[in-house]
């Protein structure tokens, strides 16, 4: 579970309807046109402009942000020097059973025991690396684009109540009810975009780049594995991924 996205969502949405509840009666910030505005504008709009299959998948990518497990890659690093050795000792055949955590070193474990040749290695872990990279890209646009289109059909049910507390005038007890409505379409969109839609995103592409480089990471060990490199020059390519103040750590600790 990621508790910076757990307390982060729940805080500020949580601050907002508090001060809502602070405010006055909570049941005047309820109203359905102007939810049916926002939220049914904002899923159609968006929606048109991918594939189901890509609007529907976003949600599935999106519990990333909520609950994601990515392997440090302190341990990526001793894990591949490990398996460097035993290569370097007993060949690649010797990589065969043994059982890592990492799906994606276990398939790179694969092709070389296969005995692939390194174009064909790197250009299958590539193209799997490409692919979940497309995957979370997709759902991210898709949260920054509910980002966007929020705010705009909040600005549209504003005008929608505009026009209707205009074309009321003469009949007071309709002009709050428009009023409401113009005012608190705005108020759902900016919620929605600001609280929900754009931290899910940036935290979508915060977890594809970690796993973006956990990835590059095991393909230039698998290769470097493949070439028969000394594991301790495996070791030192492989920390470079790392900040250099974590490196700086970690070679003085080791």
């Amino acid at each position: 579970m990621d508790l910076a996205t757990l307390i982060g969502l729940v805080g500020a949405v949580g601050l907002i309807f508090v001060s809502m509840y602070m405010s006055g009666e909570f049941g005047m910030f309820v109203n359905p046109a102007s939810l049916v505005i926002v939220i049914g504008g904002s899923t159609f709009a968006v929606m048109a402009k991918y594939s189901l299959g890509q609007y529907f998948g976003a949600f599935k990518v999106a519990g990333k942000s909520f609950v994601f497990k990515n392997d440090d890659p302190m341990d990526l690093i001793d894990e591949i020097v490990d398996l460097a050795d035993n290569a370097r000792k007993g060949g690649l055949l010797s990589l065969e059973n043994r059982e890592v955590s990492n799906p994606f070193l276990a398939k790179g474990i694969q092709l070389l025991v296969d005995g692939h040749e390194a174009d064909v290695v790197r250009t299958m872990l590539q193209k799997d690396k490409s692919l979940a990279e497309q995957r979370h890209y997709n759902g991210s646009s898709i949260f920054a684009s509910l980002g966007e289109v929020a705010p705009a059909m909040g600005m549209i049910g504003t005008l929608i109540g505009l026009v209707a507390m205009l074309a009321n005038m003469d009949d007071p007890k309709a002009i709050g009810p428009a009023m409401a409505i113009a005012l608190l379409t705005t108020l759902y969109g900016v919620l929605l975009a600001n609280a929900i839609f754009l931290p899910i995103a940036d935290k979508l592409k915060l977890r594809a780049a970690e796993e973006s480089m956990n990835k590059n990471m095991i393909i230039d060990g698998m290769l470097a594995i493949q070439q028969g490199q000394n594991p301790r020059v495996i070791d030192a390519i492989l920390r470079a991924y790392l900040p250099e103040n974590k490196r700086d750590v970690i070679d003085a600790g080791g």
